[in-house]
């Protein structure tokens, strides 16, 4: 069950924005968080980005200062109308992003930011399957979410965050390994960085046939997972 600050956080942009903003301090701010899953990866401005679940298009402004090719995905038709104001140089569908309106092997590069925790297990499955599905081979998803903090000091503050403005999906997704269904779902070479604390996760995967393998640029492989702080 949703609470009343989820809803009115969604309900008034400004409430959204001055959260998001407060919670980005852990990382360096709401420029830098909005462009975590991105870092390390090389970005042509010919390539087709999708940005998924792009709510007002808080993440999507600073992908299309990298593409010239940005389609934004969102359910929610204010949402829509919001990022079509906010970023005006990006092309925005109304749709589920557990059944994208999108033929398969269409981007090159999938992001999510802070959705993945909103989606009950069966959904978050079927949409990294769908995500792979509209990836071109050799294509990358990249995704920042809530983790279990490895640093104790940052338990308290995301607990507290949850309990104002999640739900039981976000604390499910606490306990759930996401590279596991990422591989579940066709994803190979993921490479999982925490970083505040712990308390979140940026993960990039690869979409690959075996075919593909050799294809994979040298200075995109994926080392095991790393811990910041």
């Amino acid at each position: 069950m949703a609470t009343i600050l989820r809803d009115l956080s969604y309900r008034y942009q400004w409430l959204y924005d001055v959260i998001s903003s407060l919670a980005a301090l852990t990382v360096g701010g709401e420029a830098r968080f909005r462009q975590l899953a991105l870092e390390g990866l090389t970005i042509d401005p010919e390539m087709r980005i999708l940005d998924l679940c792009c709510g007002s298009g808080q993440a999507t402004r600073y992908l299309v200062q990298r593409s010239n090719h940005v389609t934004g995905l969102d359910a929610s038709p204010l949402s829509i109308r919001r990022s079509q104001k906010n970023v005006p140089r990006a092309e925005f569908v109304e749709g589920w992003a557990e059944a994208m309106p999108f033929d398969a092997n269409q981007f090159d590069l999938v992001h999510t930011s802070a959705a993945l925790h909103e989606m009950k297990p069966e959904q978050r499955r079927q949409i990294l399957r769908e995500v792979n599905r509209v990836l071109k081979p050799g294509g990358v998803f990249t995704l920042i979410d809530f983790h279990q903090p490895t640093n104790p000091i940052f338990t308290p503050g995301l607990y507290g965050f949850f309990w104002l403005f999640e739900t039981e999906t976000a604390w499910q997704l606490l306990n759930t390994d996401l590279t596991q269904e990422l591989a579940a779902a066709g994803f190979v070479n993921s490479r999982q960085t925490l970083l505040a604390g712990g308390s979140l996760q940026r993960i990039q995967a690869f979409k690959i046939n075996q075919e593909d393998e050799c294809k994979i640029p040298q200075n995109t492989s994926v080392p095991t997972a790393e811990s910041q702080t």
